[in-house]
């Protein structure tokens, strides 16, 4: 129980991180269930897709395709009825969620 707490409270802190940084119109118009529902749907893209696993530069950053991304997220969001989502405001997302990591 205590893991499912920490994991809890650790999705709270992305989520109001990504808020912040999001422009102000998106921060208007998403709700939280939303934005945790985004942040599930990152996640869960990362885990199963090639984007973790892809090679450093030589700085030690990894390239990730944000618009590829989006481009691949958007259609699942619309099914599970988010489509008022476009692919701008999954980058949108995607890129908070990123900083947010950092």
């Amino acid at each position: 129980m205590d893991e499912f707490m920490q994991d809890a409270a650790e999705d709270a802190r992305l989520v109001e991180a990504m808020r912040r940084r999001l422009p102000q119109e998106l921060q208007e118009r998403l709700d939280d269930d939303t934005l945790y529902y985004l942040l599930d749907l990152l996640v869960e893209h990362y885990a199963e897709s090639d984007v973790l696993d892809a090679e450093p530069d030589a700085d030690g950053y990894v390239n990730i395709d944000v618009d590829k991304i989006a481009a691949d997220l958007l259609p699942t969001a619309h099914k599970e009825g988010y489509s008022d989502l476009t692919a701008d405001d999954l980058a949108f997302v995607i890129e908070a969620h990123l900083e947010a990591e950092a």
